[in-house]
């Protein structure tokens, strides 16, 4: 998972090009983003602490799918592996293991994203 970037800006611009190069628009779903993230992983840590499988599917699947809309395709992939945790109805070691990673690489996009709006603040 290294080798992927926190932040795959080229995923950011096709958006941008996709939307009719409108970049209020783009900064407007990456702020919405910035927003939703934190309850999706409330959820999946509330759906791991009572151990219920099937409530770890729907925050997991989210985050996912917004993760890698927006290119934190690192985040993408671990709440892949929470969805599918989620899918299989066992929350193991490994499921914590992955809600954890998902923090941290949170903590990262974090980061990337303040960085990448800095950097458009100037354009």
């Amino acid at each position: 998972m290294s080798e992927v970037p926190v932040l795959d800006q080229s995923v950011l611009s096709e958006l941008q090009e996709t939307t009719g190069d409108d970049p209020d628009f783009v900064r407007d779903l990456v702020e919405t983003y910035l927003g939703d993230v934190p309850l999706q992983l409330n959820g999946i840590d509330e759906a791991i602490a009572a151990n219920d499988a099937e409530a770890l599917v729907r925050p997991a699947h989210t985050l996912k799918s917004s993760s890698v809309t927006l290119g934190a395709l690192r985040l993408g992939e671990v709440s892949r592996t929470l969805e599918m945790a989620g899918r299989s109805g066992t929350l193991d070691a490994t499921a914590r293991e992955s809600a954890a990673t998902a923090h941290a690489e949170w903590a990262n996009v974090q980061q990337a994203i303040d960085a990448w709006l800095a950097e458009q603040a100037k354009q």
